[in-house]
């Protein structure tokens, strides 16, 4: 067996840093906008309703879709510095096009939406995967997921500050640039992806060893280590577990991309907050959220020694379902109603039953102190506004906690598990279609959960959601005792 030689060992784990890095970025980059893409659609392009406001976080997880497979089959057969640094440079340059989609005198809403598809390229844990040990992983697919919830913490944080500078903000006209609360963080993330490239060129090499720690040559590597194993492990991978893996993935991101989706709509209709209080209070929750999960990050590693990652990942889907339970609809008291909307006779018509409610039990008019003030409240033209509880904020938040404990529980089990079955195999392509069934997640869950939640309220979508999880509990079950190592399953180490 090949021994690993300490300067081996410092550089591998640099450049695990660097992807550490990376990741965290990259999720700067996603989360830095998320919370104001509805406040900010609305004011570039009138006609952009809450239905397409789905395919706009929709779209990112589109490009990383269709990015995903092709990056990994490259990161395959070319060294990963390559596709790396090229998806890097296309997140910055769609990051500068979101800052000039307020340019266009038409369409803006398509060049918000084409912007967010190239922001979603590039892929990271494959490199992590294949360049660990098994007794390293689990840690550092930990590190990794933690560094992006850490990314998910400070991009709203930074949202939450970007909002000082206002919606009008600073007008460069020479540069046709208008510098405000919508426009400031993409190109503070095009900044961050500057530095990453630069940081790509300068420290990161490749590495790769197997299960037990042994050195291997990459297939991809530019000559480094000629003097280390260099051999294609016996074996087949579970393709059962495989595919069982990638449907809980997909399951575990498209719940959270509901969550993540729905919060900025559903507060404004619920507690008739303005877009600017929608992004600064969802920005300051979901920051909470961010610590708690970099906090489960750092137990879940420790605890995942004595009981194994698949209880984890089990008790975690049961910890999302119980928070998307809670948030449905218990109350009788019905949200307020967006006064701008009422007008000759434009209330939906309800049922005889609704009609003859007696008056302390309808929704209340949201009326506005001048003819100039900005609209709050649930809109009449959603017609289960009339008839539909509303959600206490007591409730919003207990749900908050608890998806933002059950989903970095899912997320890094479920990674781990994915590489630990597919073992010192090349992980290139499959770490890249776990990405795509994520993407596909993230496509699905805003699409999904704005239609739903358009037309039929918070009741079916979050029952519906529910729904999902329990059926994804089922499939664990099922496949739970094929969730194991590939080294493990082969009899060449002990679970």
């Amino acid at each position: 067996d090949a021994v690993e030689s300490q300067e081996h060992y410092k550089s591998r784990w640099r450049s695990i840093w660097i992807m550490y890095l990376t990741m965290f970025l990259s999720s700067v980059g996603f989360s830095i906008v998320i919370m104001s893409v509805w406040p900010y659609l609305q004011k570039i392009d009138p006609t952009a309703d809450a239905s397409f406001l789905g395919w706009i976080i929709a779209s990112y997880s589109i490009g990383q879709m269709v990015a995903s497979p092709l990056f990994g089959l490259w990161s395959n057969y070319r060294p990963r510095r390559e596709p790396l640094v090229i998806s890097t440079a296309i997140s910055v340059a769609a990051n500068c096009l979101y800052a000039y989609v307020h340019v266009p005198h038409a369409h803006n809403k398509y060049y918000m939406l084409t912007a967010r598809a190239l922001v979603g390229f590039g892929a990271v844990r494959s490199y992590i995967a294949g360049a660990t040990s098994l007794t390293e992983r689990t840690s550092a697919m930990a590190n990794t997921s933690a560094c992006q919830a850490v990314g998910f913490i400070l991009g709203p944080v930074f949202q939450t500050c970007f909002t000082l500078i206002g919606e009008e903000g600073v007008t460069w006209k020479f540069l046709c640039l208008q510098l405000n609360m919508y426009t400031t963080p993409v190109l503070f993330g095009a900044l961050l992806g500057v530095i990453n490239i630069i940081l790509i060129f300068a420290i990161f090499r490749e590495h790769r060893v197997d299960d037990m720690g042994r050195q291997y040559k990459s297939i991809n590597s530019d000559g480094e280590g000629s003097d280390v194993l260099d051999q294609n492990p016996e074996g087949s991978i579970d393709h059962v577990a495989v595919v069982a893996l990638n449907v809980l993935f997909f399951v575990i991101l498209f719940v959270f991309a509901v969550f993540e989706t729905i919060a900025t709509p559903l507060t404004m209709d619920m507690y008739s907050w303005t877009r600017k209080e929608a992004v600064f209070y969802n920005g300051i929750i979901l920051s909470v959220i961010g610590i708690e999960s970099v906090i489960v990050f750092m137990v879940v590693k420790t605890l995942s020694k004595k009981t194994g990652e698949r209880a984890i990942l089990h008790a975690g889907l049961l910890i999302v379902l119980v928070g998307f339970f809670i948030l449905l609809p218990w109350g009788k008291k019905l949200p307020n109603i967006q006064w701008q909307e009422i007008k000759n006779s434009s209330i939906p018509s309800t049922a005889p039953s609704e009609m003859l409610a007696p008056f302390w039990s309808l929704p209340e008019l949201q009326l506005p102190s001048n003819h100039t003030a900005e609209p709050v409240g649930c809109p009449v033209t959603q017609s289960w506004c009339l008839n539909t509880p509303m959600i206490y904020l007591a409730q919003y938040i207990s749900s908050d906690v608890l998806i933002g404990l059950g989903y970095p529980v899912c997320n890094v089990m479920s990674y781990t598990l994915y590489s630990k079955v597919l073992g010192p195999k090349p992980q290139g392509v499959y770490m890249g279609w776990l990405t795509a069934s994520g993407s596909g997640a993230r496509i699905l869950g805003p699409v999904f959960v704005s239609q739903i939640y358009t037309h039929l309220g918070p009741r079916w979508a979050f029952s519906l959601i529910c729904g999902v999880v329990v059926v994804s509990l089922l499939l664990l079950e099922i496949v739970y005792k094929r969730l194991i190592a590939f080294s493990v399953r082969y009899g060449r180490m002990q679970e």
